[in-house]
């Protein structure tokens, strides 16, 4: 449930957009100017990282207000709203011809899971992965690990339903956690000869992320984390994983640099090299958010795209 924009009007000073452009908000932007910005090592821009206060980056303020009470932006950008105000660095001019309804998902989950196994891993051809969570970012990360040539991609999820939907985004084995006797970390280095080249934690639990770390073999062994959880923030892992040559990356919005690198992410969506469209399991009226909601919850559906009233 993500946003795309066409620009309305610019503030002063702001030379790079024109009104009718096709833009993406992003939760994380990019000033281009700031030591993050200027390695090729990292995304995490000084200036317009992660707004968790609901303000402006620039001064710190809200731009709504209802009776004289101010209305917060969430993550900068206020996705749920008709009209919006974003930081210029947060909005990413793309290609008109590309379906706002359609690429709006390139603004978080997809991307963040593409992201992870292009960028992050930089999985390579023939290798095994394995995916502990198959909602749009697990997902995501499988179809980014087959585009890369992968040889097994092993979905692991409690939902059994997952699995015939995952095989379509290629995932070619499923488990379910709950249909073995013992721990999935054990199953996955039995079924692998010693564990998985490259493992993703997509749920958000750090219990997890040692389990990620655990499903893989020794030497090489790369475990990734996306989730964020919402309980328990701090990870707990034997030092022997470490010891053993076993790596733990994490991965915010997939290693993109937004500004840069989202409008060549859309162009290589319009040339059907990754799926996108297919994400999109419900399209709802913006009266109806709270049944988006309530399938999220529920675990039925991928990404529900919100459509403002015209």
């Amino acid at each position: 449930m993500l946003l795309h924009l066409i620009v309305e009007s610019v503030g002063p000073g702001i030379t790079e957009f024109n009104e009718g452009d096709h833009v993406l908000t992003v939760f994380i932007g990019e000033c281009k100017t700031c030591r993050q910005c200027k390695s090729d090592k990292s995304n995490t821009c000084e200036v317009l990282g992660l707004e968790r206060r609901g303000v402006m980056h620039s001064d710190q303020q809200t731009r709504f207000s209802i009776k004289g009470k101010p209305v917060y932006h969430y993550c900068a950008v206020s996705s749920f709203s008709e009209y919006t105000v974003v930081h210029s660095g947060c909005a990413v001019k793309v290609s008109s011809i590309a379906p706002l309804e359609k690429i709006c998902l390139l603004s978080c989950g997809l991307s963040a899971g593409l992201g992870a196994a292009w960028n992050v891993a930089d999985i390579s051809k023939g290798s095994t992965v394995v995916i502990f969570g198959l909602g749009t970012v697990g997902l995501s990360v499988a179809q980014g690990a087959k585009v890369r040539g992968a040889s097994r991609i092993i979905g692991v999820d409690t939902n059994p339903e997952k699995c015939e939907k995952a095989k379509a985004f290629g995932v070619t084995e499923f488990l379910n956690p709950n249909d073995n006797n013992e721990p999935v970390q054990q199953v996955i280095k039995r079924i692998t000869d010693g564990g998985a080249d490259y493992s993703f934690e997509c749920i958000g639990d750090t219990g997890m992320i040692t389990t990620a770390l655990q499903s893989c073999c020794d030497g090489w062994g790369l475990a990734v984390t996306l989730g964020v959880p919402k309980l328990k923030p701090e990870v707990a892992a034997h030092y022997g994983l470490f010891l053993s040559g076993r790596t733990l990356k994490g991965s915010l919005f997939g290693g993109w640099k937004p500004k840069t690198d989202l409008p060549s992410l859309v162009n290589r969506y319009l040339k059907k090299e990754f799926m996108v469209d297919e994400f999109i399991t419900h399209n709802l009226l913006f009266e109806d958010i709270n049944q988006a909601f309530n399938l999220m919850k529920e675990g039925k559906c991928l990404r529900s795209v919100i459509h403002m009233p015209k």
